[in-house]
């Protein structure tokens, strides 16, 4: 990949920055606007200006400014002992390429000795009349056409050294040291974890942090300091086209200051200079604070005298006294309540007669939706039926329905509209009406049909944000076969022998699309087998702590249950339910639907 020009870097992170900054005021005015809405938060803040931001600032400039100059410190204290090191390699190759071929090995002697007490391992190779290596069982070859005189930072062949390449006359050197976490731990022994980031490297052990290598913590404030420095890398097969990598640096402010100092630096020593190259700041930033304060609390004191004002006014007989409305905070919102008082009281009439003849409209509609449950479930030789829905409102958008096809076979569904309210209680009625005559004329010959023409009918005959999620399913009493199609619906559970089963899904929601494919399914229920079918208003509810109850726990709980009746599981859950949401009222309409095989 081709390395980003500085240039553009640069560019894009200022405008990066830039944009950042922007989007902080503005979010951060909006923020305090609305904050100041109240009057007692506009109080608060009044004094948050006065004392507390001035504080805040301090201690974050002092702890951000200790932590960039301490991480600045450490990273300059590997890079320069890293550059000295690669330099010497240079100076070696440099000297090494400017001797006659006579000396070249007894100065490749002298110099890899020198060499290899700063590297771990090292290779040389020099190109004049015939090569000379070191070792002699070395394979390095000299790097591809194009490289000039270089030193740094290799990447070859998924390893990561130091090298140094030098070109005098018709000799070429080539020096390579092997660059590992250890070495780059040692170029400051005690200060930390050393390593390369950023490179498509092979060597791991150069990427991970390592803790062991961190030094203890000396004090409360001797938190892990982490920084890194950018650093070119060479490329083998790439001459003069670097890759852009990081050395970065793991310690300890304790162990910066130590390698700096040659001693342990006491924390109070930190926070006294700190507090000297401060002092400054903190002078103009509270004066600014006082400032801003001061303008803050005389707008809510005069704003408070002209209430009182009014009040002592309408008081005295005089209702045409207005108040001033100034600004757009809870002042000026109380300025404008007060003069309009008068005229909402009438106002406030109207909307609760509206509200008390809505309210019995809803109540004649929640005693015909209840007329449109199945007041019995179907009986069958084999199968026990049991169902019931709570509706969050005063009508339900959940739809459970039984109904006989003949004396052995029995129809189930259940659905969820989405929504709440009378518009979802109106599509539940009409995916029953839809329903029960296409079983009652017999159009629909399969199960997965019956769901095709219900879904093409709610498309027709509802807007496009109503839909539906619905499970429909006949049971034949004397095969004891269920099939079923579930059209986006929660997928049932079969309980069999205590283990939970779940059935899938086999299409998508109804009335949302004008034409879906429907497939079917069947199970062969067995002596015992308990068939659960339920709405999310089950599953999803949360508790104070954001937690959903979950289909695990209703598992655990229909298990623990399942040598019950079916009306007692369903108590049972409603009840686990309600208790785990901790409020009587219901988060959503919930409705479940048992089916016992005996």
């Amino acid at each position: 990949m081709d390395s980003i020009p500085p240039g553009v870097a640069i560019t894009v992170t200022f405008a990066l920055y830039g944009m950042t900054v922007i989007l902080a005021i503005r979010w951060s005015r909006r923020a305090l606007e609305k904050a100041m809405w109240r009057l007692r938060n506009r109080l608060i803040i009044t004094y948050m200006f006065i004392g507390v931001v001035p504080i805040v600032l301090i201690l974050a400039l002092a702890l951000t400014g200790a932590y960039v100059i301490t991480g600045q410190m450490a990273v300059y204290l590997v890079s320069s002992e890293l550059e000295r090191r690669t330099r010497g390699l240079s100076q070696s190759a440099r000297t090494l390429a400017a001797m006659s071929e006579e000396m070249q090995p007894e100065t490749l002697s002298r110099m890899t000795a020198f060499i290899q007490g700063r590297f771990p391992s090292v290779e040389v190779l020099v190109r004049g009349s015939k090569d000379l290596r070191f070792p002699e069982t070395s394979a390095l070859e000299m790097p591809p056409k194009g490289w000039k005189d270089s030193h740094g930072i290799l990447l070859r062949g998924g390893g990561v050294y130091a090298w140094a390449h030098e070109v005098d006359s018709d000799t070429e050197v080539t020096v390579i040291a092997l660059v590992t976490r250890e070495f780059l731990t040692q170029l400051y022994p005690k200060l930390g974890d050393v390593s390369l980031l950023g490179l498509p490297l092979t060597a791991q052990d150069l990427r991970a942090p390592r803790r062991d290598l961190i030094p203890q913590q000396q004090y409360f404030f001797d938190e892990d300091l982490t920084w890194l420095t950018p650093v070119s890398v060479d490329v083998w097969e790439r001459p003069g086209n670097p890759e852009l990598g990081a050395l970065i640096v793991h310690s300890r402010p304790s162990a910066v200051l130590s390698a700096v100092f040659g001693q342990t630096v006491q924390w109070t020593q930190g926070v006294l200079v700190a507090f000297v190259l401060l002092s400054l700041s903190f002078l103009a930033v509270e004066l600014l604070a006082l400032e801003r304060g001061v303008r803050m609390a005389r707008t809510i004191t005069g704003a408070v005298h002209e209430l009182y004002e009014g009040t002592l006014k309408i008081q005295g007989g005089d209702f045409s006294h207005r108040i001033p409305v100034r600004g757009k905070d809870q002042i000026a919102e109380l300025s404008a309540s007060f003069n309009s008082m008068t005229e909402n009281l009438q106002r406030l009439f109207v909307v609760e007669k509206e509200k008390e003849r809505l309210q019995s409209e809803l109540v004649i509609a929640r005693e015909v939706q209840n007329q449109l449950f199945p007041r019995t479930a179907p009986v069958l030789r084999t199968l026990q039926l049991t169902g019931v829905c709570h509706p969050a409102r005063m009508v339900s958008g959940d739809y459970y329905d039984f109904m006989n096809l003949h004396d052995s076979a029995a129809a189930i569904a259940i659905g969820d509209v989405a929504g709440k309210g009378i518009s979802a209680a109106l599509l539940m009625a009409s995916i029953q009406s839809i329903m029960r005559s296409q079983l009652s004329s017999g159009q629909c010959p399969g199960v997965a049909e019956l769901v095709e023409h219900l879904n093409q009918q709610l498309y027709a005959s509802t807007s496009a944000e109503k839909y539906a999620t619905f499970c429909f399913g006949i049971y034949d009493d004397q095969t004891g076969r269920f099939t079923y199609t579930n059209a986006g619906h929660l997928q049932p559970i079969l309980f069999r022998r205590g283990q939970a089963q779940l059935l899938e899904v086999t299409g998508t929601v109804v009335g949302a699309f004008p034409s879906c494919k429907y497939e079917e399914r069947y199970v062969d229920l067995e002596p015992e087998d308990l068939l659960v079918f339920y709405t999310d208003g089950i599953a999803e509810p949360e508790n104070a702590y954001e937690e959903m109850f979950g289909e695990r726990r209703l598992i655990d709980l229909v298990v623990k249950h399942s040598h019950r009746d079916g009306p007692e599981i369903v108590a049972k859950v409603m009840e686990a339910v309600e208790h785990w949401t901790g409020t009587p009222e219901l988060q959503d309409d919930m409705t479940i639907v048992l089916a016992r095989r005996i």
